[in-house]
């Protein structure tokens, strides 16, 4: 099984614990991964660890497509590949209404069709066999637009891009699942439980592997799971942040009749707790919110406790990573010494 990093938080100001990257390189982690929300943006982080790392990959988890046009997003991807020698993994995603609306100012629209169109468009800029042309729903190129001069033509890439650069999309429901089969090359889930694959996971990814054709599987596609990994003998305390960031997601992440991470919640068998969570979230009653976040639910989807608890709960995803199921953990840790457990029970 692969590791990889969570090397980006959020807050106030925009940072990225350049020991702790180097320090996951130094163990033999495969990638780090970026981030964006609504502040700091997903691509600079990820140019400023490329630039100061030398065999780990790079990716971006996500970046907002409705942020970027699908041709900006191409000339970042093969810049920050041919920059980093190769290193770079593009990682894509519709994020959610409340988001795209409300910050960026664009209609959600339909977020599968949209990233099929994306990604299509992506590729066929990174492949530069012919001039870009392209008519969908989302994206028409040259532009038809009414307004436009008439003066658009057909451009081929002057940089000449790598056709192999990995396409990953970020999706916990069902249709997103299917869609990152059919059309990705992998996909990162969360709050993922690794004995539940035949429930979660298994029934979109197959349909999607079916839609794509020429024999696409488990076996040249990949999981990677976020997970938060804490060592603490502690265990009650050390939850409270990951407690919180369940609340957050599951509570507050979305409307209250429509946020896809209460409703994968729900999925997992946390139905009660689910609903728990994002009333009192939404009431504004956040700690509440956070102390109705159940341990089993914590338990089932991060690595938090005693070194021994962590090594124990490690057997699943190992059992995971025999059957293919889960190809890489994408770790959100800040102890070097949770890294170094991982890697020596993984690598």
């Amino acid at each position: 099984m692969k590791l990889a990093l969570n090397a980006v938080g959020f807050g106030p100001k925009a940072s990225v614990n350049m020991d702790l990257v180097k320090h996951a390189e130094s163990l033999g982690f495969e990638s780090a991964w970026t981030a964006e929300a609504w502040g700091n943006d997903a691509v600079t982080t990820a140019t400023w660890i490329a630039a100061q790392t030398t065999k780990i990959k790079v990716g971006t988890a996500i970046m907002q497509m409705q942020a970027r046009t699908p041709a900006m997003t191409a000339m970042t991807a093969m810049t920050l590949d041919h920059l980093s020698g190769g290193r770079f993994i593009l990682g894509l995603g519709p994020s959610g209404p409340q988001v795209v609306e409300g910050w960026h100012g664009q209609p959600y629209g339909k977020p599968l069709t949209r990233t099929k169109e994306y990604i299509e468009i992506v590729r066929k800029i990174f492949a530069r066999e012919e001039k870009l042309e392209f008519q969908g729903e989302f994206y028409s190129i040259p532009t038809q637009d009414p307004k436009a001069s008439g003066l658009g033509k057909p451009l081929k890439s002057i940089l000449h891009g790598n056709p192999e650069i990995p396409i990953y999309t970020a999706s916990i429901s069902p249709n997103g699942l299917e869609c990152a089969a059919e059309v990705a090359d992998g996909v990162i889930p969360m709050m993922y439980d690794p004995e539940r694959y035949a429930e979660l996971l298994q029934p979109s990814l197959e349909a999607g592997f079916a839609k794509a054709g020429n024999g696409k599987s488990l076996q040249n596609f990949d999981v990677q799971v976020g997970i938060t990994c804490i060592v603490s003998d502690d265990v009650e305390k050390a939850m409270m942040p990951v407690k919180a960031n369940i609340a957050q997601y599951v509570g507050g992440m979305g409307a209250r009749n429509k946020n896809f991470y209460n409703d994968y919640a729900k999925r997992m068998g946390f139905v009660e707790a689910a609903e728990e969570i994002q009333n009192f979230f939404l009431d504004g009653k956040k700690a509440e919110a956070i102390a109705a976040v159940p341990n089993e639910l914590v338990d089932a989807v991060h690595l938090v406790g005693p070194a021994d608890k962590i090594r124990d709960r490690l057997k699943a995803w190992k059992e995971a990573g025999e059957r293919r199921e889960v190809a890489a953990l994408q770790v959100g840790a800040g102890q070097p010494e949770a890294l170094q457990l991982l890697a020596e029970e993984l690598l």
